[in-house]
């Protein structure tokens, strides 16, 4: 799947009915980055600060990056 021919009016139907989970860490879920995994491999990242931002959408596999550099600590600022 490739993430940047995704059909617009999918996307907006997928962000509408998505289920947003939130870290159990955050603190009332009002300061943390949320997560909602939709159909055909795209996950979507948002600020729960800024709902009505555009999230950012990722493949599985670059989700699968993400996550995998963040807990070998390889996005720590230098």
């Amino acid at each position: 799947m490739n993430k940047n021919e995704l059909d617009p009016d999918w996307v907006e139907s997928q962000l509408r009915d998505a289920q947003w989970e939130t870290s159990s860490f955050s603190s009332g879920g009002t300061n943390c980055v949320q997560i909602a995994f939709l159909d055909e491999g795209i996950v979507a990242l948002r600020d729960s600060k800024n709902i009505k931002k555009a999230p950012h959408l990722f493949t599985d596999s670059e989700y699968d990056a993400f996550v995998s550099a963040i807990v070998h600590g390889e996005l720590r600022r230098r």
